[in-house]
């Protein structure tokens, strides 16, 4: 199940609010000083986004549950282990070339290609974390306990990766991506006085 976590989305905002700010301001001082063309705002507009280094459209949080189980001695044990964990989606803005940028006068529309979307590594919401077991005679003559324990741990934390990259999740982090890039790109464009439009698309996409 996606949860996104409000509080974390709520600093998130505040930081593109900021940085919009910024941009915005960037495409005003073009238009009073410089009245440069698309391609020149599009330019000073990349060396701007490119500065933020890493975006975080997205952010979600998921629950893996998992059960391991294993025999000795004829007795059995099982233990299963419930893990929340939060998942961040990261766009690498560094990577961002003048190439990717491609002005269409036709249409009047800026194109930008954007790099791959990367799944962060879990962050396990500890205090949250539930474990259960059966076969406490096992467990209690053996180190099963600690197998299954660190089994569980590494299957959750895949687990959770698994869910991460369903396609809902990340149809919906690179929806937030795209839409963060083409406003990025065109609140300059606007306060230079330049009609146009902006299409983001990951490499790959039609």
């Amino acid at each position: 199940m996606i949860r996104p976590v409000a509080k974390f989305l709520g600093a998130l905002l505040l930081v593109v609010v900021i940085a919009a700010g910024i941009i915005f301001a960037l495409g005003w001082k073009l238009r009073k000083e410089l009245n440069p063309d698309p391609v020149t705002v599009a330019a000073a507009s990349l060396q701007a986004v490119r500065e933020q280094a890493v975006l975080v459209p997205f952010a979600a949080r998921f629950v893996a549950v998992v059960t391991s189980e294993q025999h000795r001695f004829g007795f059995s044990a099982k233990q299963t282990l419930i893990m929340p964990g939060m998942v961040r989606y990261e766009l690498d803005l560094s990577a961002l070339q003048q190439r990717d940028l491609r002005w269409d006068a036709a249409t009047r529309t800026l194109a930008v290609t954007l790099p791959p979307l990367s799944v962060s590594a879990p962050e396990v919401d500890l205090r949250h974390v539930q474990s259960y077991g059966e076969g406490g005679v096992l467990m209690a003559l053996t180190a099963i306990e600690t197998r299954l324990d660190a089994a569980n741990k590494a299957a959750g934390q895949a687990e959770l990766v698994r869910q991460a990259r369903d396609a809902l999740p990340m149809k919906l982090a690179r929806d937030a991506a795209r839409n963060a890039i083409q406003r990025s790109f065109a609140m300059p464009l606007k306060a230079a006085g330049i009609d146009a439009t902006v299409v983001a698309k990951f490499q790959g996409e039609a």
